[in-house]
């Protein structure tokens, strides 16, 4: 079996989102003086490749630690779109793709591959990322589909302060999964995706070790 990793490495110099703690690990315990080596992780939640649980802008929403693991589980149906710069994706290109490829069952899980990732070293990383437009959150919260993935920092694009997309899928207890790599790589528009959170009690999301395979 052929595993690609999908997921940002975690350390000290993985972007994180303005005034997001820096993440860190530090020694806490080491051979020389305990016999063994131990660290202590210091980090947000919404550090590299996360999801958000619903909890996370819905004052009820589900936590993370109270989310089915089979819905981190799923045959994902993968969308390219080149996005530039604050590109809002629109309900006409999820549309124009399942005219092509077929339309998008409902409950389904999506990942849209922008190539936004290449960038993760600019500065404009956070702050202009493509998302979704309001009608694509509203498009896919008519097709009750389980989790959207994206590989930007945020499902909303970086110019929306208000954070529409997020509030209108987490509303609809629909995932989050933001941060994705690697996604050039793969060829088919169906994949198999892993993206496994901790199991933390009461928290808005986790970092997660995604996965295609």
């Amino acid at each position: 079996m052929k595993i690609l990793d999908l997921s940002l490495s975690v350390s000290e110099k993985t972007p994180t989102f303005p005034d997001s703690p820096i993440p860190q690990v530090i020694e806490w315990s080491s051979l020389e003086k305990d016999d063994y080596n131990l660290e202590m992780i210091f980090l947000s939640t919404h550090t590299g490749t996360h999801v958000d649980a619903p909890y996370h802008f819905i004052k009820n929403g589900k936590k993370i630690h109270e989310i089915d693991p089979s819905r981190f589980l799923q045959n994902v149906i993968l969308i390219r779109l080149k996005a530039s710069a604050n590109y809002s994706i629109t309900k006409s290109d999820i549309t124009s793709f399942e005219k092509k490829h077929g339309s998008i069952p409902n409950g389904s899980s999506i990942v849209f591959a922008t190539g936004w990732n290449e960038n993760v070293e600019r500065k404009n990383f956070f702050s202009a990322n493509p998302g979704l437009s309001e009608s694509a959150a509203r498009y896919i919260v008519a097709k009750k589909l389980n989790l959207v993935g994206i590989d930007s920092p945020s499902i909303d694009t970086g110019k929306n302060k208000k954070f529409i997309a997020h509030h209108i899928l987490l509303k609809n207890n629909i995932l989050i999964l933001e941060n994705l790599c690697n996604l050039s790589k793969i060829k088919n528009v169906n994949f198999n995706l892993v993206a496994l959170p901790l199991n933390i009690k009461n928290a808005t999301g986790s970092p997660v070790r995604a996965i295609a395979f």
